[in-house]
């Protein structure tokens, strides 16, 4: 009889039958995602737009209500502003050569959501931005007005004694509606330089508002070295392609940065455990936790301080506000007139492709903006039936 060896036998089977249990870290983490994920994102960021835990069905249309109802009440602030008596003081006299910085608003008439006033709205804020400046240093503003049609905008004459205006001529050959665009925002780019010859160029369309510290961020931004040397500056990406999952390798980068940095924080903080594994564990949950919450948040905080802002390389989409240093006005506005805009091929696209293609160019993106987007009607495409903000 050999009992004892059988035992041993049979007791080795067991162990060997038996699954080996994950390290404690591993579960740990796993119960610590299911609580953040779960739980507590869930209730913290189901209201938050650009987050991944947005209940759409619920608030987006709530929330984009609100956003008109803002607007439409700005609006008619900035149309009884313009309307005043004292709204029509003569400009100021200092339209000397070669300012520092000219801000070309560049509109046309909306057929649709004119009670809005978008240009009277951007042009009470810029005039309140430009109330605690005095000096020939001060930024000049200049009204691009590119409406061609037999009503003429309404809104311009509101601010022509205000502002100085330029009119582009009525006729020619008729275009697609972004040849169209395109040709505008050549002509704006070009009269502002024939009228000044400034040393730095912002031009916003009429529904891009500026934040309140539009100015100094431009002024800490010209001071960089890097902008001697860009062809344009984008100051506005929309919000819900500013993701970190997203085929700009820097914002990959970012994102890695990011949970590096977490993750090292976290790590005196989370349970026992090697801790190679640990960090492991901790950079892509950090990781997760910023790209389900939103980088737009994240982004946010970087309005601390004008030098808080950050450089990208350029994206694609959208010309609402964008800043030219130096002479890049006259540059791209050359590069646009060779080229023909159509459907798929606007004039944000062939400038993004010129700045990757042409010799000696770059173009760059700030982040966040600088600007707020609030034209919910187009002046040159179909408009939705409800404007909605996604």
């Amino acid at each position: 009889m050999n009992t004892g060896g059988e035992n041993k036998m049979s007791g080795w089977r067991c162990v060997a039958r038996r699954p080996p249990r994950p390290p404690r870290a591993v579960l740990q983490g796993l119960g610590l995602c299911l609580l953040t994920f779960a739980v507590v994102m869930p209730t913290l960021c189901h209201r938050l737009l650009h987050s991944y835990y947005f209940l759409r069905s619920l608030y987006l249309d709530r929330l984009s209500d609100r956003a008109l109802a803002e607007s439409h009440a700005r609006g008619q602030e900035a149309l009884s502003f313009w309307s005043a008596p004292n709204a029509h003081a003569p400009p100021p006299a200092n339209h000397s050569a070669r300012p520092h910085l000219l801000v070309t608003v560049v509109t046309a008439r909306r057929t649709e959501g004119g009670e809005y006033h978008y240009l009277l709205q951007v042009m009470q804020r810029l005039s309140t931005l430009l109330q605690a400046c005095q000096g020939p240093a001060c930024p000049q503003v200049l009204v691009c007005d590119v409406e061609s049609g037999p009503q003429g905008n309404e809104d311009v004459l509101l601010l022509e004694r205000r502002f100085r205006v330029a009119r582009r001529g009525r006729g020619g050959a008729e275009v697609n509606v972004f040849e169209k665009e395109k040709r505008d925002y050549v002509f704006c780019l070009q009269r502002g330089w024939a009228l000044y010859e400034p040393q730095n160029v912002v031009l916003l369309e009429d529904d891009a508002l500026p934040r309140p510290d539009f100015f100094p961020v431009l002024e800490d931004l010209l001071s960089r070295a890097f902008a001697s040397r860009t062809l344009y500056v984008k100051l506005y990406h929309p919000e819900r392609l500013q993701r970190y999952w997203n085929p700009e390798p820097y914002r990959l980068l970012e994102w890695l940065g990011l949970g590096l940095v977490g993750g090292t924080v976290l790590l005196p903080l989370s349970p026992r455990g090697p801790p190679g594994l640990r960090l492991a564990l901790l950079v892509p949950y950090v990781m997760a936790v910023a790209e389900l919450l939103g980088r737009h948040y994240l982004l946010e905080l970087r309005r601390l301080s004008p030098q808080l802002y950050a450089v990208a390389p350029a994206t694609e989409c959208c010309t609402p506000a964008m800043l030219f240093p130096g002479n890049a006005s006259l540059r791209a506005a050359r590069y646009l007139e060779a080229e023909l805009c159509v459907r798929g091929r606007a004039k944000d696209t062939v400038l993004y492709h010129i700045a990757r293609s042409a010799p000696g160019e770059r173009a760059h993106s700030l982040e966040p903006n600088l600007i707020t987007h609030i034209g919910a009607f187009s002046s040159v495409r179909a408009n939705p039936t409800h404007p909605r903000l996604l």
